[in-house]
């Protein structure tokens, strides 16, 4: 009997908040436990889907994917399927899309680049609370930019790499690395072919220190030099974290402005 079974791209959009992170984990909610969750009721059948990649507690997405191999979809009409998965769902996590997929094609392998948005504000406001970093101190907004840019020359980032990581290399390559400033916003857009654990919140708290003048630029330099992950600062919160978009061929490409 020919196989039925094929694969489809889940694209999830969510407020990590109340959340362990994406990635199912023992005794904490996570994305995948809910989504698995309402993917069981709606199908009754147990699912295990397959994630792009790990995002922290407090992290949040606009859009992060899922693969899934499966026969019981079929020729279902995948929209009414969505809706009636997001009606199943907390109100902080979206089904986006669902969509077939080549077999080979796979939610952490086949990315080509990640983007990712830090958000952060000087003043006080209610509208931001858990979701940007509030940080009311002066910045030279000069410095931050001057920092941003020259990572785009940088292709070890051993020193933004939280300890206790398992890869096989520090090599990261950017595309994408700048500071934007509106009103008491601001933000950093950053994207790359790959990122290590604790790299975006490492490198946005350490440029904080050159922007607040606590470091030089020179020393940011040294610092990425000496590729010690002591010397970077992770004390930036989750809450002010966002992927932004995956990257996969075949898929629209992100743009370039967030």
């Amino acid at each position: 009997m020919v196989s039925t079974v094929r694969r489809y791209a889940i694209e999830v959009a969510y407020t990590g908040t109340r959340y362990g992170g994406f990635q199912i984990q023992a005794n904490t909610s996570t994305i995948q436990g809910e989504v698995e969750k309402a993917l069981a009721v709606l199908f009754r059948q147990s699912f295990e889907l397959t994630g792009s990649s790990r995002t922290d507690a407090g992290v949040h997405a606009r859009s992060n994917f899922f693969h899934v191999d499966t026969d019981a979809w079929g020729d279902i009409a995948l929209d009414r399927r969505i809706y009636n998965l997001n009606a199943m769902l907390p109100n902080d996590i979206v089904i986006r899309r669902i969509q077939p997929v080549a077999n080979d094609w796979h939610a952490r392998f086949s990315a080509l680049g990640r983007r990712y948005q830090y958000c952060c504000y000087r003043q006080k406001d209610p509208f931001l609370v858990d979701r940007a970093f509030y940080f009311p101190y002066r910045v030279d907004e000069l410095r931050l930019q001057e920092a941003a840019a020259y990572l785009l020359s940088v292709r070890n980032f051993e020193t933004f790499s939280k300890r206790n990581t398992q890869v096989h290399t520090f090599e990261c390559q950017l595309s994408r690395s700048e500071w934007t400033f509106e009103g008491h916003r601001f933000d950093y857009w950053v994207a790359g072919n790959r990122f290590l654990r604790g790299m975006v919140r490492g490198l946005v708290g350490t440029m904080l220190q050159v922007g607040t003048g606590k470091m030089s630029l020179e020393r940011f330099q040294d610092v990425i030099k000496l590729q010690d992950c002591t010397l970077a600062d992770f004390s930036t919160p989750a809450m002010g974290l966002y992927l932004d978009a995956v990257e996969y061929p075949g898929f629209d490409r992100f743009e370039q402005e967030g």
